[in-house]
């Protein structure tokens, strides 16, 4: 199986600015995220992005980089413009890593590029985790992720679902242990083809409530399958602190 791994990468970020380009253990956070696509056994790792500065610090480190438009409104429409750029065949698998995933297990990155392999009936492959931390449940800012029997993702949300309806009726009671609850992991796969299709679409009511892209899939008819990640998910950089957390943990390593 060959892929390859786009990574969208925005200078702008409401809760940390020039995220890309921070410091992490001595490297911008851009150049760890492409180690990690690297060690993923991708054929080809790109980088998409509006902003010189990004583009900049990327060629200065090797990697390969894709300017895109300023105007995208997710990183699928980003990498949308890269396929069509770089003129990829429509049967390439493309695997969206995001830029803010500097300690995302390389591994994690090639089991969703195998799994729209082995499912030709989906349209996108994601991951998931389960989720046994109430608090975490509750957040809006961590994903939640509902399939069916077969792995085929019913609804993404920032809400807590299934909602468990006694389970949930008094707040100071631990999670039900009769459910499942299952956090997304924002990394997905596509083939090529598929991405033409996708950007012709408008935004779905869901998606715009939710500040979901994967929700417009669903929407228009098409199937996700979701996997169970083989490994623990690396830590993602929204906040200073998870910031401070990700330099440990590379800094470590």
């Amino acid at each position: 199986m060959e892929f390859k791994v786009v990574i969208p990468a925005r200078f702008a970020s409401t809760r940390l600015p020039g995220k890309p380009l921070l410091d992490i253990a001595g490297k911008p956070m851009i150049q760890h995220v492409h180690e990690r696509a690297i060690e993923s056994g991708a054929g080809e790792v790109v980088v998409a992005t509006d902003d010189a500065r990004i583009a900049g610090q990327v060629e200065a480190f090797g990697g390969e980089v894709c300017m895109t438009a300023s105007t995208h409104r997710s990183g699928t429409d980003r990498i949308a413009e890269v396929v069509e750029k770089l003129n990829w065949p429509d049967e390439t698998i493309v695997v969206n890593l995001q830029g803010d995933e500097p300690c995302m297990p390389a591994e994690l990155i090639t089991q969703v590029a195998r799994d729209i392999d082995d499912h030709r009936d989906a349209v996108m492959t994601t991951l998931a985790a389960p989720l046994d931390d109430k608090q975490r449940l509750f957040d809006p800012h961590v994903v939640k992720v509902v399939t069916d029997a077969r792995g085929y993702a019913l609804y993404f949300s920032r809400a807590p679902i299934p909602w468990h309806r006694d389970g949930f009726a008094h707040e100071e009671r631990p999670l039900p242990v009769d459910t499942e609850f299952l956090r997304h992991i924002g990394l997905y796969a596509y083939r090529a083809g598929f991405l033409d299709r996708y950007i012709k679409w408008p935004l779905a009511p869901m998606e715009k409530a939710e500040s979901l892209e994967q929700l417009r899939v669903l929407w228009h008819g098409e199937r996700i399958h979701v996997s169970e990640a083989l490994v623990e998910p690396g830590h993602g950089v929204d906040t200073q602190n998870d910031l401070e957390e990700a330099a440990k943990i590379l800094s470590d390593g």
